[in-house]
């Protein structure tokens, strides 16, 4: 440095080697090198994305607070043996922060139930077949589940024909995917052993402090929903501890111009940034609409109302900008807060948002009156623009490519059914009924998918095409659940036979089709004669596809719909009613079973 200084002296030009002036020069140029040194470096720090002081400084402080307590009780060992005392630290820390009290009063809670949430005798049905059916399903939980923990017990999923785990890149570094997913199937199940294994691992080997790139969505509905669900169900201290800590780790993704998160967040540092594939750096509908419910329950736990903020915000952006048609295109800049596309579906990128309004009404006791207006708004605009009916006869939802409509419905989109039944009630007295049958009418368009008793990931309605993929790329069924979640709604608010039998056809065609030695896996082809499997075992196999097959075996005092409202991964999260949790409590105090 000092060389640098003395290079710059000798250039100085017209001062003399002696004297006064020499020395108040130099004292200049020294400072002014310096001044310039101390910027240059300044600069620098404060552009290193994981700069946690300067965020303190820089960032307002409901913005910065939430994550910098968390980034730093990472510093933390890191050892398994210590991570249920970490999660008490970092929980401990950040509540301290926001001047939160996280006395949230669980028996209080179980009070303001209407009713026991396993029913009472655990939802078992008095007819003899219909039991029957229930165990069946049942088992293969339990073989799905025996093979998880034989073979890849800890990773994220089961590779059930090479015997072996599979971790994959949506979670960012957290680990049993399918441990977390299925603790509420285990437990509403009865499988109790099952159940403490996996309560045991996720209390001592669920390392939250993982320094990957995650998919805001997928940790959002797989790990917070599953954890959420397993503390209401059981009242177990560590998954409301742990669920606190993974919550506010998502917090940064919502650091944008608009306040809409971005869909992929290094869980680590904080740092977030929109899909290589997205258009134009866009987030996803179905992505950041996909937040409500489970973050609801976050403040509702904390006590802390910045996670009720960040998801609202998102509603008002939403409300104030303009929709084509009254239509929600699929991609939106998390920067300028405008569409970036104008592609409309029902199906992935923008499903779960629709699901997500009529489900924060119901979960707010009714009383979320801007999501119940938001949602019939969008199902009136859905049902002018792309519901149509194919030439033999039945309805599907079509997407929407900037006002020409593809005559293509996913299996994503075959969960409408239910959605619909289940706001019949709430919309305009006189369109309940319509509501029922448009229900209906996609419900069976779905069954008619399954044309071997599974069903493709897409299917057409053009060409001469009935419900069928013409593409050998949408021939493939990864074990998804939307058909048989709308068998279930249909059933529960129904009450016609027709959803049971054909929910039991999808089990005798999963035990044909999918069930190999070691557990159960997606295919490649669902009309091929010969079954070719992608030897893959989805997590959510087991906590939607299992789950609502066995409700729809169930009686319906198992998870009523009164108190439970059900997220896009099949956790059930309960009805909040504030009346009842900020008062005396007990004001619908009934006998709670577990």
């Amino acid at each position: 440095r000092k060389k640098i200084i003395s290079m710059v002296f000798r250039k100085l030009p017209g001062v003399s080697a002696s004297g006064m002036g020499l020395r108040l020069s130099q004292k200049f140029v020294f400072l002014l090198f310096l001044s310039g040194l101390v910027t240059l470096c300044f600069g620098a720090l404060f552009f290193l994305p994981d700069s946690v002081r300067l965020k303190r400084i820089f960032l307002s402080k409901t913005e910065s607070q939430p994550v910098t307590k968390a980034l730093e009780d990472m510093t933390l060992s890191r050892s398994k043996t210590d991570s249920a005392s970490k999660d008490e630290k970092v929980t401990s820390s950040s509540n301290q922060g926001a001047n939160t009290d996280t006395s949230f009063d669980y028996n209080k809670f179980k009070k303001c139930l209407l009713k026991p949430p396993l029913g009472i005798e655990h939802g078992k049905p008095s007819d003899p077949q219909t039991l029957q059916r229930r165990e069946k399903v049942k088992e293969m939980m339990k073989f799905a589940w025996d093979n998880y923990k034989s073979f890849a017990w800890g990773r994220n999923e089961l590779r059930p024909l090479t015997r072996n785990g599979h971790i994959g890149n949506m979670f960012g570094g957290l680990r049993g995917a399918s441990i977390v997913d299925s603790l509420d199937t285990l437990y509403i199940m009865g499988l109790m052993d099952e159940y403490n294994d996996a309560k045991e691992w996720v209390e001592t080997s669920l390392d939250l402090n993982s320094n990957g790139e995650a998919s805001l969505f997928e940790v959002n509905i797989r790990y917070v929903g599953g954890l959420l669900s397993a503390y209401y169900l059981t009242g177990e201290e560590m998954f409301k501890r742990k669920v606190m800590v993974l919550g506010e780790k998502l917090l940064p993704a919502f650091n944008t111009p608009t306040g809409i998160p971005r869909g992929v967040i290094n869980l680590g540092s904080g740092t977030s940034w929109s899909w290589g594939w997205a258009s134009a750096g866009s987030s996803i509908l179905a992505e950041f609409g996909t937040l409500h419910l489970e973050f609801v329950h976050l403040s509702e736990l904390s006590n802390n109302d910045i996670y009720t903020e960040k998801v609202m915000n998102i509603r008002k952006l939403l409300n104030k900008i303009e929709k084509p048609h009254g239509l929600y295109p699929n991609f939106l800049s998390p920067v300028s807060g405008n569409w970036v596309q104008h592609h409309v579906s029902i199906g992935g990128l923008g499903d779960s948002f629709y699901e997500y309004l009529i489900k924060s009404y119901l979960m707010s006791d009714k009383t979320d009156e801007e999501a119940k207006k938001m949602y019939y708004s969008a199902l009136e605009a859905i049902e002018a623009n792309l519901v149509q009916k194919s030439p033999g006869g039945l309805t599907y939802m079509a997407e929407w490519r900037g006002g020409i409509l593809d005559h293509k419905m996913g299996h994503l989109a075959c969960f409408s059914g239910g959605m619909v039944v289940i706001g019949a009630d709430d919309g305009a007295p006189e369109k309940r009924q319509h509501y029922l049958d448009l229900a209906a009418e996609i419900t069976h368009t779905c069954h008619e998918s399954y044309t071997t008793k599974l069903g493709p990931e897409a299917f057409r309605f053009d060409g001469g095409a009935e419900a069928t993929a013409t593409r050998l790329s949408d021939r493939y069924y990864i074990l998804r659940p939307e058909v048989i979640e709308s068998y279930m709604y249909m059933w529960r608010l129904t009450h016609d036979p027709k959803y049971r039998e054909w929910g039991w056809e999808a089990v005798e065609a999963l035990e044909q089709h999918c069930r190999v030695e070691a557990g159960f896996s997606g295919i490649r082809d669902v009309y091929a004669q010969t079954v070719s499997h992608d030897n893959m075992q989805q997590s959510f196999f087991l906590s939607e596809t299992l789950k609502y097959l066995y409700l729809l075996f169930s009686d319906d005092d198992l998870l009523p719909l009164e108190d439970w409202v059900f997220n896009t991964e099949a956790h059930p999260l309960p009805v909040v009613r504030k009346s009842c949790l900020q008062g005396e409590g007990g004001t619908h105090d009934k006998t709670t079973s577990e």
